[in-house]
């Protein structure tokens, strides 16, 4: 593809706030999916916002997938200690809204589903105020793993499907479409009171037919919550981009969704699954 349009263009990151966030981070030896990911937005978010999104059980992942940057390979034990450092650098963040997500741990009988509910408890034991939103792996489709993270009380359970049905083997190989529909299914029905969540990229290869035949799915599995951004490849080993979609696109998009019944979609060259959690909580819950 040729240079990134301009509605692409990010600062770079400055300023106090920004290397305030960091050195909170790093004295309690945290990983963020904002760095480890390469996300676009970590000038804004750390900068202006003072917000982080916390990457649990290590930053090697069981997978491999084709868009991400995250380091894979065989994890380590996981660390004991984890959740309560997480909480305790909300605590020192004064964060209100927090967002927890992990590496895929397929090593762990669980996926890691223990560690999420303790990070949970540890969060509320300092704070019980904050509001948390879970971004999981798929724990291979585990409904057992699903119920120890609803049980633990999160406000928003959240597991991105990623990429259309057809682009799965390639680029999710060691994950399934339906699998992860399923999933965000069984934790609506599970409790049907809380927040269900997901994002996808666009940009890879996929058809306007097949991002409407996700949406419709999308509806179907209970989502409230989609968000809708646009793929950058992290390498030259990472899947290749095959479109830049304008802004036009993705708020038709988001009309779309909105018109099949997606309660909130979220969507613009730049969004990704935690991207302004705070401003997007506060709009859901203005709305219910």
């Amino acid at each position: 593809m040729s240079n990134r349009p301009e509605w692409l263009k990010v600062r770079i990151p400055s300023g106090e706030a920004f290397f305030d966030v960091r050195r909170i981070l790093r004295s309690h030896n945290l990983n963020t999916i904002c760095e480890d990911a390469l996300c676009p937005n970590i000038a804004e978010c750390w900068g202006e916002h003072r917000t982080a999104t916390f990457m649990i059980l290590g930053d090697v992942c069981t997978r491999a997938c084709a868009f991400c940057a995250v380091t894979s390979g065989r994890p380590t034990e996981y660390d004991l200690l984890e959740p309560a450092r997480v909480a305790a650098a909300i605590y020192d963040l004064r964060l209100k809204h927090a967002v927890i997500t992990s590496v895929d741990r397929d090593d762990l009988k669980d996926g890691g589903a223990a560690v999420f509910a303790q990070t949970v408890c540890e969060i509320r034991r300092l704070d019980r105020d904050v509001k948390i939103e879970l971004l999981t792996p798929d724990f291979q489709g585990s409904l057992e793993s699903v119920r120890t993270i609803l049980d633990a009380g999160p406000d928003i359970f959240s597991h991105n499907v990623e990429t259309v049905r057809r682009l799965y083997p390639a680029i999710r190989f060691k994950s399934d479409y339906t699998t992860s529909f399923g999933l965000l299914r069984t934790a609506k029905a599970m409790d049907p009171t809380i927040f269900i969540k997901t994002g996808i990229m666009v940009g890879l290869g996929e058809d306007r037919d097949e991002i409407l035949e996700l949406l419709r799915d999308a509806v179907d599995a209970g989502v409230d919550i989609l968000t809708i951004g646009q793929y950058l490849r992290p390498s030259v080993k990472h899947a290749e981009i095959k479109k830049y979609y304008h802004p036009d696109e993705f708020a038709e998009f988001a009309s779309i969704g909105k018109q099949l019944g997606l309660r909130w979609v979220f969507s613009g060259p730049l969004i990704r699954s935690s991207y302004h959690a705070e401003d997007v909580f506060g709009q859901m819950m203005a709305k219910r």
